[in-house]
């Protein structure tokens, strides 16, 4: 038996007519007839009589009149409960520039849709800053790339990015389109952020294992800074597939760098659960679900999901 069965027959029985019924709900008359059948089959017991007027309950099809209309008062409370506890509150996260430029949008989206009750601050910064703000409880979750600094964080592994080099076209000594090491790319002058943050860490490391000097050109701690003085022919920079989705064809040259280790985790931090809400509970499931949608449609440039 279906709600909208009961929702029939009650329409029915108040009209008097299953043509004035099937008017009212939008249906052809021979549909409605024929779900007021399946009705009957299944109970084993007729339920409406015609007439020359229509159609009037039987014995049966009064008491289960009665009991259908108490039923769907229930559902219809029960909707109306619902809608009344939706999910309300606030969170505030935290994101990288370049781990924004792909997943900002799709998670607001997300949550505007699933909860629109919960007011979302969003802050878009280098993860060194963010998990000094995560630190302070100044949000309550974040994308980071290293959890050293952490405090009782919750951490979710999201997932793994590859690395490419961003340089202009004509930068000298710029290697050959395809796929590139570290050792190739190392000696260029390298626009980066300062060691703070956590992809100069992976960088510095990567260079370290390999036994080799990075040319630092400048240190800048600002994407869009950092790829307005690429653009202008400071020199190259190496970033995460995320951060190629701003540039919008525009005349650089990417060259994806091979090592197996330079690659960089995304992980999903926030405060310890039990100082988590509701609202930063969902949003915590919500980013990590877009995050898998958006790797598994091949909408993040470089990205893997985590073996986890």
């Amino acid at each position: 038996m279906e709600l909208r069965q009961l929702r029939y027959f009650v329409k029915v029985a108040e009209f008097g007519s299953m043509g004035r019924a099937a008017a009212d709900l939008g249906m052809v008359t021979s549909a409605l007839s024929q779900q007021i059948s399946r009705l009957e089959s299944e109970l084993s017991t007729r339920l409406l009589t015609r007439t020359s007027s229509g159609v009037v309950p039987t014995d049966a099809g009064l008491a289960f009149l009665r009991q259908a209309q108490l039923a769907l008062r229930h559902v219809d409370g029960a909707a109306r409960a619902a809608k009344a506890s939706r999910l309300t509150g606030a969170v505030s996260v935290g994101l990288p520039a370049t781990t924004a430029s792909v997943l900002a949008v799709p998670f607001l989206r997300a949550m505007r849709e699933r909860y629109p009750d919960v007011r979302v601050h969003l802050v878009e910064s280098l993860s060194g800053y963010l998990s000094a703000m995560l630190n302070a409880r100044q949000l309550d979750l974040a994308v980071v790339f290293r959890t050293e600094a952490a405090r009782r964080w919750s951490t979710l592994p999201l997932i793994d990015e590859r690395l490419f080099l961003i340089a202009p076209p004509d930068l000298p000594g710029l290697p050959p389109e395809g796929p590139t090491r570290l050792r190739d790319v190392a000696g260029l002058p390298l626009l980066l952020p300062s060691g703070s943050h956590g992809l100069r860490a992976l960088v510095d490391a990567s260079c370290a294992r390999l036994r080799i000097e990075p040319n630092i050109a400048a240190e800048i701690d600002g994407l869009d800074v950092l790829m307005d003085l690429v653009r202008a022919g400071f020199g190259a920079t190496i970033q995460p597939g995320a951060a190629t989705v701003r540039l919008r064809g525009e005349p650089l040259a990417l060259r994806q760098i091979a090592d197996r280790q330079v690659r960089r985790a995304n992980l999903l931090a926030s405060v310890s659960d039990d100082e988590l809400s509701p609202a930063a509970l969902a949003a915590r499931v919500l980013l990590a679900q877009t995050a898998e949608t958006l790797v598994r449609a091949g909408a993040w440039p470089g990205a893997t999901l985590h073996k986890s």
